[in-house]
């Protein structure tokens, strides 16, 4: 089946619809509730939360635009919701705002593969972590991400500050 025709059959409660549907499309929404959760046990139960939600709500999906888009949007917004519950967004870092961070010497950052990357995004606290990850990887203006996770645009900015220079400082320190 292609994906109109498993979009369909979800639609119509589907069962194998809906597993075609979970194997097309795991692998790269469990890569996005990685991205915002500590360990693979939490992002495993946010991709079984998004795909639940998914079924239960994809008659909403209009067919324009593109679906996976609509489906990233869902899981986003999962990992988000779990984020604000556990109260870590509103986690002070002990990071010193004054300290000044060079670049890291671009042979070093080319160096750095995907998966290196990930795992040094993923070492920062979960509130720099998730605004990081929101206006960096998902491209959304601090004001947006300020609305998402209720707080102030100002603090948006502050916190994607911090774990730029945060990264910067583990980058300088892996090599």
């Amino acid at each position: 089946m292609n994906e109109k025709q498993l979009i369909e059959g979800c639609k119509e409660g589907n069962r194998l619809a809906q597993k075609e549907l979970y194997e097309m499309f795991s692998r790269k929404m469990m890569g996005v509730c990685l991205r915002y959760s500590n360990d693979r046990e939490t992002a495993r139960d946010l991709l079984q939360e998004g795909f639940v939600k998914i079924f239960m709500n994809i008659e909403a999906y209009s067919g324009t635009g593109s679906f996976e888009g609509w489906m990233r949007k869902i899981f986003v917004n999962c990992a988000l919701e779990y984020l604000r519950k556990s109260d870590v967004l509103r986690e002070a870092s002990d990071l010193d705002n004054s300290a000044e961070l060079t670049e890291p010497d671009a042979s070093v950052v080319e160096q750095l593969s995907a998966q290196d990357l990930m795992g040094l995004i993923q070492q920062l606290p979960a509130g720099f972590r998730a605004v990081f990850n929101l206006f960096a990887i998902e491209g959304y203006s601090h004001k947006e991400i300020g609305e998402m996770l209720h707080i102030t645009e100002s603090t948006s900015r502050s916190q994607y500050t911090r774990a730029r220079q945060l990264l910067q400082r583990l980058v300088k320190d892996l090599y």
